[in-house]
């Protein structure tokens, strides 16, 4: 993340350091759970490494590739291989 997506995300959350998200994690879910967004930072620089969001405001940053490993490996079956019920 560089160093102006961290300063958005400054301005636009609560920030913690994960040991502190840790001890007090059933709390902070509760905050979430009422539209409060928390970013977790770790390490002495405390880089924001995550940032816990309500499920309503979620977006996957991209979306699945169907077929992304064709051509990428081969699945071989043994010869006794059999199908269960």
């Amino acid at each position: 993340m560089t160093k102006s997506e961290n300063e958005t995300i400054l301005t636009l959350v609560r920030v913690l350091p994960s040991t502190e998200v840790q001890a007090h994690l059933s709390t902070l879910l509760g905050e979430v759970q009422t539209g409060s967004e928390i970013a977790i930072t770790c390490g002495n620089k405390r880089e924001i490494i995550a940032v816990i969001v309500p499920c309503m405001n979620y977006k996957r940053s991209r979306k699945r590739r169907l077929g992304a490993l064709k051509g990428k490996m081969k699945v071989v079956f043994a010869k006794d291989f059999e199908m269960a019920d």
